[in-house]
């Protein structure tokens, strides 16, 4: 009889282990860690969507810790290695720096890029096919270079000079500034390009483009988007219009961009790590997403300021 109802209570514990087993997996929550490399309207509004998706799909089973790296690429490292002593689940790298320092410092937590315009540029991938593999996938905001560069033509028929302008240490805003190069002088167009290594000099360059160009392309660029006030004073006062790579930027100093919306772009990369996470998805085999529409926008007020009108179908920012 002893031996009986011992054997009983030791099935009794084996089933209460194995319950509270399941119970503690049921309640597993993740921990993800955003790295954002500088603090601007287009980055802002990823890592939102981000945050807002990954809960959608979650709840309270993920928890999201956002860290910015105040445009320092360094800083960037420091923050994923503190995210990998706690031991993340996922790293979610905003911006191409961040990207390319959580992609150095591990290769087996998964990692995921958004506001990153090039994989194949900031990993340095040959043969690009779309799939990034090993920990890493994301989301590109890429809008279609070709429609940019019509758009550029379209608005200033008469121009003959461009100059772009972009931080010369940003590696995705030069491979925009390539493609669109070779565009534009397939069409007849001078291209010159006019380069800041970072905040301090933004305002001496920008003179220096306006001076010589007719009119200005900057891409996605995370130091101009960050010094739109200097831009703008430089670009206003000299009545040289901005094409933007994207809103935030056209806000702050330009007349017209192409853009795509950047809260659906996180908003995209939180569905990729929720998915991630709850091993819906192979990161591996995840193919790099794009968002999937771009919006013709003009700031009015810029364009009012200079002269110039806009065809019907451009959408007006909201610059207040």
């Amino acid at each position: 009889m002893k031996k009986f109802m011992t054997l009983i209570l030791a099935l009794a514990m084996a089933l209460t282990m194995v319950a509270c087993g399941s119970k503690k997996e049921d309640e597993q929550v993740f921990t993800v860690g955003v790295v954002q490399l500088v603090q601007h309207e287009a980055l802002d509004a990823a890592t939102q969507g981000f945050t807002d998706a990954l809960k959608e799909a979650l709840g309270d089973k993920v928890n999201v810790v956002v860290k910015n790296a105040s445009n320092d690429p360094q800083t960037c490292t420091t923050i994923v290695n503190g995210f990998l002593a706690d031991k993340v689940d996922l790293i979610m790298a905003n911006a191409t720096p961040a990207l390319q320092a959580a992609a150095a410092a591990t290769n087996t937590v998964p990692i995921l890029g958004t506001s990153v315009t090039d994989y194949a540029s900031a990993l340095e991938i040959d043969n690009w096919s779309g799939t990034v593999g090993g920990n890493i996938s994301g989301t590109s905001d890429l809008a279609p270079l070709y429609q940019q560069a019509a758009m550029l033509q379209e608005l200033f028929p008469n121009a003959k000079k461009v100059g772009l302008l972009f931080c010369s240490s940003e590696a995705n805003s030069k491979y925009q500034v390539d493609e669109v190069t070779k565009l534009l002088t397939a069409a007849g167009l001078t291209c010159t390009e006019f380069s800041f290594t970072d905040s301090n000099d933004v305002s001496s360059v920008t003179q220096s483009a306006c001076d010589n160009s007719d009119v200005i392309f900057i891409p996605t660029d995370n130091t101009a988007a960050s010094n739109t006030e200097a831009i703008a004073n430089v670009v206003l006062a000299s009545n040289t219009p901005v094409i933007a790579g994207e809103s935030g930027l056209c806000k702050g100093c330009g007349v017209a961009t192409l853009s795509i919306d950047y809260y659906e772009l996180g908003k995209i990369t939180g569905q990729m790590a929720a998915d991630v996470l709850t091993g819906k998805a192979d990161i591996s085999t995840l193919a790099v997403k794009t968002a999937p529409t771009s919006t013709k926008q003009a700031n009015m007020a810029n364009c009012q300021k200079l002269g110039i009108t806009v065809p019907a179908e451009y959408t007006a920012l909201a610059t207040e």
